[in-house]
């Protein structure tokens, strides 16, 4: 450690959260000598094809783009040692082969949306608010075999509000990791980083990717289990449970103080009007956000004018 580097950096990521951290090294002026980014997708009902935000962005800064579908292909190896990069930077890209981070004579990087070795996986901050977590952060790694393992270059704490989403949390962790990954470059360019392995002794929580079918509201348990379950999947992917036969997703829910101990978890009690309450194992849940299949996100009060709930369950 200790000599300055002349850095030739090659940028991995796809969406939103990427951008930043992609952002911040152009505008700092890092030699961004190429950018790694997944195909691009057919979306919408036209099905028109789309750039992934990483992209945009390198294109809007005349970075040349790789869009391999497949990392382990030759020619695409190929063409990564022809950019001659000492230092790769990865946010919120695929698994990468080992032929393709070992590649960098640095090394290649990763910023992870936890405190390491904390919630490893897809969802880091889905999962800390599911937990209830009252704190979470960023983490730059240099990655190694086992995914998530790899030492510590920084970490930086985020605050989690009683009230944010996985929505709101996103926000304020992309930018704070932008920033995390510019610290980490430009301690890496000055040769002089920090390179801790992570604690292994520890209860180590873990953050799966969320499919469809582990979204579904369990009614049975207690009312702040089940706030932070729809906190920690709104926006996306969203928790959601069966009203009168129809699949309803819920973004927002707050305490409805009603004394009604002969109910049983999962039943409703509404008006049709101004409140929409549902039973859990310790109390009740008022609905205040909902999405009805195939409509749009609306309020409650604005979900009842077109709308209304039979009783009971």
């Amino acid at each position: 450690m200790g000599k300055m580097q002349q850095l030739r950096i090659i940028f991995m990521g796809t969406p939103e959260f990427a951008v930043p951290s992609l952002e911040m090294l152009v505008k700092n002026k890092f030699n961004v000598v190429a950018v790694v980014t997944a195909p691009d997708k057919p979306q919408g009902r036209g099905q028109i094809m789309m750039a992934s935000p990483v992209k945009e962005s390198a294109l809007k800064h005349n970075i040349p783009v790789l869009q391999p579908t497949n990392l382990k292909a030759l020619e695409f190896i190929e063409e990564l040692k022809t950019y001659n990069a000492n230092l790769q930077v990865v946010v919120a890209f695929r698994m990468l082969p080992e032929s393709v981070w070992v590649m960098p004579s640095i090394g290649t990087f990763n910023l992870h949306a936890s405190l390491l070795p904390q919630y490893r996986g897809a969802a880091p901050i889905n999962w800390a608010i599911i937990n209830g977590e009252k704190e979470t952060g960023a983490t730059t790694f240099f990655l190694k075999h086992e995914i998530d393992t790899g030492s510590i270059i920084y970490q930086e704490k985020e605050i989690i509000h009683e009230n944010d989403t996985a929505g709101s949390l996103y926000e304020r962790l992309m930018n704070k990791g932008g920033q995390l990954v510019l610290k980490t470059v430009k301690a890496i360019e000055a040769g002089n980083y920090p390179n801790t392995p992570q604690p292994e002794s520890i209860e180590i929580k873990h953050a799966p990717k969320i499919f469809k079918e582990m979204c579904k509201i369990h009614w049975d348990q207690p009312s702040e289990s089940i706030r932070n379950f729809i906190r920690g999947l709104s926006p996306y992917p969203s928790a959601w449970t069966v009203l009168h036969q129809k699949i309803y997703k819920i973004f927002l829910v707050g305490k409805a103080a009603i004394e009604d101990t002969d109910a049983l978890p999962g039943e409703s009690k509404t008006d049709n009007k101004t409140y929409l309450y549902i039973k859990t194992s310790d109390g009740w849940i008022s609905i205040l956000e909902l999405q009805p299949e195939g409509k749009r996100r609306m309020k409650l009060d604005e979900f009842f004018r077109g709308n209304k709930l039979g009783i009971g369950h």
